[in-house]
């Protein structure tokens, strides 16, 4: 029995799950606020044009 627990607690192949677990979850809240910061400024920027093409729109009747 002391064998075994002492086994148990010398086995480190969980800890290396939990890592790429942690990088993964990192990883992905990296991407997810890549995402969000491009898709707001695609936002602004579509806004910007849009805008544009209203005005000239407006200006050539």
């Amino acid at each position: 029995m002391k064998t075994q627990i002492q086994t148990f607690l010398k086995d480190d192949t969980g800890v290396t799950a939990i890592e790429y677990g942690l990088i993964a979850g990192l990883i992905v809240a990296g991407i997810v606020t890549a995402v969000t910061a491009i898709g707001t400024n695609l936002t602004t920027v579509f806004n910007t044009v849009s805008s544009a093409a209203q005005t000239a729109a407006a200006n050539t009747h």
